[in-house]
């Protein structure tokens, strides 16, 4: 694997506002900020891969990522990213249309991303995940997997936030994908 080659792995939940709040609050004291992160994704309904075109508004950046795995099948992302113009957003989305991905999700993110005890942590609400966090490390080496998920586990164990399983996750993104297709 090269060096630009990495590997997320990345777990997720789902809460209520309250503990939004909470962990808004303890991040802020606790944890390195990172700054907000919000951003407007198009995300390309697909049975194996997740294919996104991301418009960063905090970062001033774009750029589209296939993701090698799906939602609910394993926490770890091999990804292949690639920078665009922020202005060529709109059209990298109807060229992927127009390619055949005519099943996408639009979903504005309002995020903010920390950093606590090596684990990447994405505080964030959206319309379809509602408040929600998503906890990851990057890495270079599959033998480092077990590792990153253990330390993971052990922040969101702290936190006092209950980590999505396979199966939750792919029952969710079965109902957001389903729920896409009857519109």
């Amino acid at each position: 694997m090269s060096k630009k080659e990495k590997i997320e792995i990345e777990f997720r939940s789902i809460f209520s506002e309250k503990k939004y709040n909470q962990l808004r609050s303890f991040l802020d004291k606790n944890a390195e900020d990172l700054g907000p992160d919000d951003k407007n994704v198009f995300f390309f309904i697909m049975p194996e891969k997740l294919l996104k075109v991301t418009n960063n508004e905090s970062k001033d950046s774009a750029k589209f990522t296939l993701k090698l795995n799906k939602i609910g099948k394993g926490s770890d992302f091999k990804e292949l990213e690639v920078p665009i113009e922020r202005g060529d957003v709109n059209k990298t989305v109807k060229i992927f249309k127009k390619l055949g991905f005519d099943e996408v999700q639009e979903s504005y993110q309002k995020r903010h991303n920390y950093e606590y005890k090596g684990v990447e942590i994405a505080l964030k609400w959206s319309e379809t995940w509602t408040y929600h966090i998503e906890l990851e490390i990057l890495i270079e080496d599959k033998k480092k997997k077990e590792m990153a998920k253990k330390r993971i586990k052990e922040v969101a164990d702290e936190l006092n936030v209950n980590l999505m399983t396979d199966e939750e996750l792919k029952s969710f993104t079965e109902k957001v994908d389903k729920k896409l297709r009857e519109n």
